[in-house]
C-alpha cells in the first residue's frame, strides 16, 4: 500500500463516515493548510495534522528505518500517545490526554501503518499487539476491513491491515471469520476477471449496483495485500513477464494469482507515460488528466514486491525526473513513499535523480536519534508476542527486517503503504 492519504481524501471520508454514507471518490491531492495552533514537538510535518498525523508520521518512521535511520525518541513517545485505550489510532488526537470515547473516529488505515511503523522502530510489542487485537476484533464478515470499523470492506484499507497482521506476525490463514472467511477473500472479491475491461485490476469497492471499476491506487493497494506483504518492502524474485491469467477450470483463484494480475494491470497502466494519471476535480474546469506522483510511487513498490522490477524501471526514471516538487510541497509522507519506491527497487534514496530523499525526510522532523547503513541481515529490535506467529509455508513469514530482498509484502501501500494508502479514489 500506503499508500497516500491527501487532506482531501481524508476530510471526504470522514465526513461520509460521519454521515453514514459510503465512501466518497476524491479526486486531485489538496495540501492541507497550515495549522494556527503550535504543533507537537515530536510530530513530522508543517501542515495541518488532523487528517494525516499518524498517517505521516509512522510513514515517515517506515522509510527512516529501511535506510538506517533511526527516529527521535519524542518523535515515537508522540506516535505511542496517539493510541486509544482499546489500541485503535485516530487519525490525529490534538489532545492525547483526553481518553478517546464514542465521538473518536478510530481509524483502521492509521491503526494499520502505526502497526508497522512501531514494529520497525522496535522495542513497542505491547503497543503494537494491543493494535492489531483491535484490528482482529474488528474485522468484517466478509473478512476485511473499512476504513473505519464496521464500515464496508474495501482494497486499500483491507490491504493495509494484512501487512500490519502480517509484519507483527500473525498467521492470516488462521485470521478468519465465523464463515470461514479469511482476510484475502474480499481482495479476490474485488479483482476485475480477465477478459472483462481492465481485466486483472482491483476496484476499490463496488458501486451500488455491484459492479467493479478499474482503480489504480486500489490496484497497488491489492498486490500488496494479496500477497500478505507490509508497506516496507524489498523486490521479489524476478517474474517471467506479465499477463492477466484466470483460475483454473473449476478452481478458484489465489490470492497470488490475483496479485500478479493486478501487477500485470498496473504495467500497462504506466506503459504509455511512465506514471499514472489523478483523475480530474469534479466540477474542474480543465479536465486534462494530471500526474499522479504518490500512486505512481506506490506501483513502483507493488511491482517490485510482486516480481516486476524491471517493468518498473520506467516509472522509476519519471519519478527521478518530476518528484522533486510535488514531495517538497507534500512533505514527510511523500519524501516517505519516494524511500520506499526507491529501497523497493534497489535505487539510492539519497540520491534519487540528484536528491537526497532520506536528508529530505529527516529535515521534516526532529533530529533522528541515529543514523547508520542499513544492514539487510539486521534485526530492529522486534519480538511479535502473539501465540499464532507466521511461519514458513503458504503464507506470509514474519520477522523483523523481513521485507528486505524476499519474496513477500504489503499492504497499501501504503503503501502502500500503503496510504494511504483511502488515498485518491480513482473510481
Amino acid at each position: 500500500m500506503t499508500v497516500r492519504r491527501t487532506a482531501a481524501t481524508l476530510a471526504a471520508t470522514t465526513a461520509a463516515v460521519l454521515c453514514a454514507a459510503a465512501p466518497v471518490a476524491v479526486a486531485a491531492p489538496s495540501p492541507s493548510p497550515t495549522p494556527s495552533a503550535a504543533l507537537p514537538a515530536g510530530l513530522y510535518g508543517t501542515k495541518d495534522p488532523t487528517y494525516d498525523g499518524v498517517w505521516r508520521q509512522s510513514l515517515a518512521f517506515l522509510a527512516q528505518r529501511v535506510e538506517g535511520v533511526t527516529p527521535a525518541a519524542k518523535s515515537v513517545d508522540w506516535l505511542i500517545g496517539q493510541q486509544c485505550a482499546n489500541g485503535a489510532y485516530a487519525a490525529y488526537r490534538p489532545d492525547a490526554a483526553k481518553p478517546c470515547d464514542a465521538k473518536t473516529v478510530l481509524d483502521t488505515n492509521a491503526t494499520a501503518v502505526a502497526v508497522q511503523a512501531l514494529a520497525e522502530v522496535g522495542g513497542h510489542g505491547e503497543t503494537v499487539n494491543d493494535s492489531v487485537r483491535w484490528l482482529k476484533s474488528v474485522q468484517n464478515e466478509d473478512g476485511g476491513w473499512g476504513y473505519t470499523a464496521g464500515a464496508p470492506s474495501d482494497a486499500n484499507s483491507t490491504s493495509l491491515v494484512i501487512g500490519a497482521l502480517a509484519r507483527q506476525g500473525q498467521r492470516l490463514a488462521d485470521i478468519v471469520t465465523a464463515d470461514g472467511k479469511s482476510p484475502y477473500d474480499p481482495l479476490l472479491a474485488l479483482s476485475i476477471p480477465c477478459g472483462e475491461k481492465d481485466g486483472g485490476a482491483f476496484a476499490y469497492q463496488p458501486d451500488k449496483a455491484g459492479k467493479l471499476t478499474a482503480n489504480a491506487d486500489a490496484t497497488a493497494a491489492a498486490v500488496l495485500g494479496s500477497m500478505g506483504k507490509a508497506l516496507a518492502t524489498g523486490n521479489n524474485a524476478a517474474a517471467k513477464g506479465t499477463s492477466c491469467r484466470p483460475a483454473a477450470s473449476g478452481s478458484a483463484l489465489t490470492p497470488e494469482q490475483a496479485a500478479q494480475n493486478g501487477a500485470h494491470y498496473l504495467v500497462g497502466a504506466l506503459a504509455a507515460k511512465g506514471h499514472l494519471d489523478l483523475a480530474p476535480m469534479p466540477g474542474a474546469e480543465d479536465s486534462a488528466p494530471q500526474p499522479d506522483v504518490g500512486n505512481t510511487a506506490d506501483a513502483v513498490v507493488a511491482l517490485s514486491a510482486s516480481g516486476h522490477k524491471d517493468e518498473a524501471a520506467k516509472a522509476v526514471a519519471w519519478l527521478k525526473r518530476n518528484s522533486g516538487a510535488w514531495a517538497e510541497q507534500n512533505g514527510p509522507a511523500a519524501y516517505a513513499q519516494l524511500v520506499l519506491a526507491a529501497h523497493a527497487t534497489g535505487n539510492d534514496a539519497r540520491d534519487f535523480g540528484g536528491v537526497n530523499l532520506v536528508d529530505r525526510l529527516n529535515a521534516t522532523g526532529p533530529k533522528p536519534a541515529a543514523i547508520t547503513t542499513p544492514d539487510p541481515s539486521g534485526d530492529t529490535g522486534y519480538e511479535a508476542t502473539e501465540k499464532d506467529r507466521v511461519h514458513s509455508g503458504d503464507d506470509v513469514i514474519g520477522g523483523v527486517w523481513w521485507f528486505v530482498g524476499i519474496g513477500l509484502v504489503v499492504g497499501a501501500g501504503v503503501g502502500f503503504l500503503i496510504s494511504g494508502r483511502r488515498k485518491n479514489q480513482q473510481l
